[in-house]
């Protein structure tokens, strides 16, 4: 296969152009959040799955990130209409996926589960996909979206016989298919290997840039990092923050800033800093190096520089140490 950009899912050259369906497309207007769910929470049981969680999403990618168990497939499925919240409201394209059936037609999943039929291939599973979301001409829909995940039409081998990665790709195509609106991927690159990896991510983003709300959901920072730094964290069934992380990080006040500076003079360096009240705290890593902590990184950015020029000292770097979506995966969920 090439490393080609993944191709436009969109209408059928082939096909002659219709009208828009007046009660078709996002049954909202350019106003209402494509995504939304207003402070819902959903129990199995004596089990709070969910707890009071609130966002509303746009066009584009949002990754769901948080560790296993903390509620991203529950936030899924109420997304896509497959449980229903306790408390709470959950609008998809501004209406209910759990009771307006016509909002499924513009949802595609890709379920954590194994949801392929073993014995057949991997035309006939995504055709049959195609036909059940009322797509016409369903045959080359289904080239169209295997074409986009880089599978092999020609390929009559039952899906049994395939790596879960390739069941992957093939869970996709079947969700793009009918070109849907909003996308909801639940651990979408498990079993991929690098490359297939970095395809899917430039299939999500074309997606995305398309107009399309993809949504994404893992818990594997290096996986969230490749999506975009937009991001949902939730913890423990409840939200912990949304937005990009550097500035969920510079949020953070009550965590101090880690950087690493590397002068010819660092302990002259973090003395002033220190005297300045710029840090809060120091240790030496060697001749030419000092970590430092700060409560206040703006103020130190500005000032650093002005302390070295002081000290007689060159700087040659200052690295932020904290300033990943690691390390602010690790403040959120409260992990060492």
């Amino acid at each position: 296969m090439s490393d080609a950009a993944p191709p436009t899912i969109g209408p059928d050259p082939g096909a002659d152009a219709a009208e828009p369906d007046p009660g078709s497309g996002s049954g909202a207007d350019a106003a209402t959040p494509m995504v939304e769910l207003r402070e819902v929470t959903c129990w199995f049981g004596d089990v709070v799955a969910v707890s009071e969680v609130s966002f509303a999403l746009g066009p584009g990618v949002t990754a769901l990130l948080g560790p296993n168990g903390a509620g991203k497939s529950t936030t899924l499925r109420l997304l896509c209409g497959l449980v229903a919240p306790a408390r709470g409201t959950v609008r998809v394209l501004g209406r209910d996926p759990r009771t307006d059936i016509d909002v499924h037609g513009q949802i595609g999943l890709v379920p954590q589960q194994e949801v392929v039929f073993d014995h057949q291939d991997a035309l006939e599973f995504v055709t049959m996909a195609a036909v059940l979301s009322g797509v016409d001409r369903p045959q080359v829909a289904a080239l169209r979206a295997l074409d986009a995940v880089e599978m092999d039409a020609d390929d009559h081998r039952p899906l049994r016989t395939y790596s879960r990665g390739m069941r992957q790709r093939i869970k996709v195509a079947a969700a793009i298919v009918h070109e849907p609106q909003v996308i909801v991927l639940d651990e979408p690159l498990t079993g991929l290997d690098p490359r297939q990896r970095r395809h899917m991510t430039d299939l999500f983003h074309a997606l995305g840039e398309q107009g399309r709300c993809v949504l994404v959901s893992s818990h594997v920072l290096e996986e969230v990092e490749r999506f975009g730094s937009d991001v949902l964290v939730i913890a423990q069934g409840r939200l912990a923050a949304q937005g990009d992380f550097h500035a969920i990080r510079d949020l953070m006040d009550d965590q101090p800033h880690h950087l690493r500076i590397r002068t010819d003079r660092p302990q002259q360096v973090a003395g002033r800093l220190l005297a300045a009240g710029l840090i809060v705290g120091l240790e030496m890593v060697d001749a030419e190096t000092v970590v430092v902590e700060t409560s206040d990184v703006t103020a130190f950015r500005r000032r650093v520089a002005p302390a070295a020029r002081d000290a007689g000292a060159h700087l040659w770097e200052v690295v932020p140490l904290d300033d990943d979506l690691d390390a602010v995966f690790r403040y959120l969920v409260g992990r060492p």
